[in-house]
This record gives C-alpha cells, structure tokens and sequence, in this order.
C-alpha cells in the first residue's frame, strides 16, 4: 500500500491516532497533518488547511497517498458558539476529500462521526445502529449529513470511505478540546493535580464512553477490513462502557481516595440529556469483529497510571 495521511493530526483523537498508526504500518508510512506549523509527531508533517483543496491535493501526490484519515472538526460545544464557521469546516472539508476518492486520487477515507447524530426523539437505551436522527447541535447535524454524504459516495461513485460513530473518547495524551463528553478528560487531570473538579453536567447524567486506545484500535480494525466486511458505509455505532461523573468520580476515588468533585450544570447538560446512554453495536462487531477491551474500571487505573507518569515527567 501507499502512505496515510492524517488530516487534523493534533486533535484529541488524532495525537493518538497517529501513534496507532505509526505503530501498524511504520512511521515513515504515516504523515500528519494540521493548521499549525509545526507537530509533535514521531512522523512527517505537513502544514495543511482541511478547507484547502490544492494544498492537500499537493501534499497527497508528493507522499503517494493511498489513505486518507480526515478527522479535522469543531466539536459539539465548541461548535455551538460559532455554527456557520463550524459548519463550513465540518462540512465543505469532507466533500473536499469525498471528491478526491471520487477522482481516484486516494483510494480509501476515514471519517469520524459521533453519538450527537442522535437527538431528543432517538430511543436513548441500547440505541439501534438504525433509527430516528433528530440532531439538535450544529456538531450532530452536521455529522448526520457527512454520515449521508459519505453513503452516497460510496453508492454513486464506488468510494471506499468508512466511519464510526464514536462515543465520547477519554484518553491522556490531548487536553479536553471542546466536547461535550470532555468533563471525562478532565476530571482525570484534576485528579492526578490534586484539584477538586467541578463537572459541566448532573452528577446522574450517563452517557456512552470510550478509551482511547479502544478508539484507536476499532479505527484501525475497520479500515483494515475487506471491502465486502464493511456493510455499512454511512457510519457504524461503536460502544464499550456508559457512565456517569458520579460513577467515575467513585472509580478515581478508589486510587485517589482524597479527590472531590462538585457539580455545576451548563448549556451542555441540554446537549448531554438528548444523547444516548448506551449503544446498540452488533453490527459493528458481527460484520468486523468489534470488541472493547477495557471497562470503566481498567480504564480509570490505565489514565491515572499515564497522567502520573506524564506529570512526573513533565516536572
């Protein structure tokens, strides 16, 4: 196979989503990409606006792209306080690299989408791969479209693209970024701080969730897949565990007996109660093989045990 190219390579999934890479193929097969000038990879990098069509045509001929992970977005929250720029990227930089499977410029595309497809009329409990998609956010509504975006793609023009839709992703190595599901970033941070944290949502609000390195892997499982495995071609639902901050707050008191949390509810506690609490993902593992590999508690040792390490190393 070609190179993989990475685009929005700093964002929470993709600093670690490059390292899975890295890892599987080789790193001088992977290079990453974002708006910035400069990365933290052990990889190429590439400055590269998703909105910029030349640019990214360019980088993908020079490095003889064979894939394309496009990962660059506002996330929900953040998204909320500017719709339209939020839209724009979301948006127009998927049809960007739709249109380039098209022109059999790259060969297979990875794109993200999320639980915030769902909305408020979406049955919450064990949601269906299939039913009703009522998204309130301008994340969600824009993820349902690039979810129909990408089928048609691939039913018109034969373009191998594949997506899953990801509950919220809690790992170590990336800042929260904007999300909803963020608080369980960064109730982790303050935990291994010493700092008492104060939760965005109800201490009762639970919502799907997922390790990072779960996330990483399933990525890497369905694109790896044969062509006549990955039955769907919209977006596959994927879970491992549902939570609540109270259930993890008891899960990190178990190795940090001495943290607390309050809890002061914002506009994101709207968005969190027309998620879902968890996910129905048969499909995913029946046509692919889909398994998780950690629960809330093996979840919560692996994050204190990371975010330890990274802060005595950082000091």
């Amino acid at each position: 196979m070609g190179k993989i190219l990475v685009i929005g390579a700093s964002g929470q999934l993709g600093s670690e989503l490059v390292g899975g890479l890295c890892n599987f193929y080789g790193k001088d097969n992977v290079i990453a990409s974002d708006i910035h000038e400069s990365g933290d990879f052990d990889c190429a990098y590439e400055l590269v606006n998703a909105l910029d069509p030349v640019r990214l045509e360019n980088v993908i001929k020079e490095y003889d792209i064979d894939e394309v992970y496009h990962l660059a977005a506002i996330l929900s929250a953040k998204a909320e306080s500017n719709p339209l720029a939020s839209w724009d990227l979301n948006m127009d930089s998927l049809l960007i690299v739709l249109e380039m499977g098209r022109r059999k410029i790259v060969k297979k595309i990875y794109w993200p989408s999320s639980i915030a497809v769902f909305g408020p009329s979406t049955p919450r409990i064990s949601t269906p791969q299939y039913t009703v998609m009522d998204p309130n956010t301008v994340y969600g509504i824009s993820k349902l479209a690039g979810e129909r975006w990408c089928e048609y793609y691939n039913q018109k023009h034969g373009v191998d693209v594949r997506s899953l839709r990801y509950p919220g992703l809690i790992g170590y190595k990336h800042a929260p970024g904007g999300g909803t599901t963020d608080y369980a970033v960064d109730i982790y941070f303050h935990a291994v701080k010493g700092k008492p944290f104060e939760c965005f949502l109800s201490p009762e609000t639970e919502l799907p969730m997922m390790y990072m390195d779960d996330a990483v892997k399933a990525t890497i499982d369905v694109m790896q897949a044969m062509a006549d495995q990955v039955k769907i071609r919209s977006s596959y639902n994927l879970s491992a565990f549902s939570v609540t901050p109270e259930s993890m707050c008891d899960s990190i008191k178990k190795m940090e007996p001495d943290f607390s949390i309050s809890y002061k509810p914002d506009f994101r506690q709207k968005i969190a109660d027309s998620w879902p609490v968890s996910i129905d993902d048969r499909q995913a593992r029946k046509d692919w093989g889909w398994k998780p590999r950690f629960d809330l508690e093996k979840m919560t040792g692996a994050m204190l045990d990371s975010l330890h390490a990274k802060l005595n190393t950082s000091d």
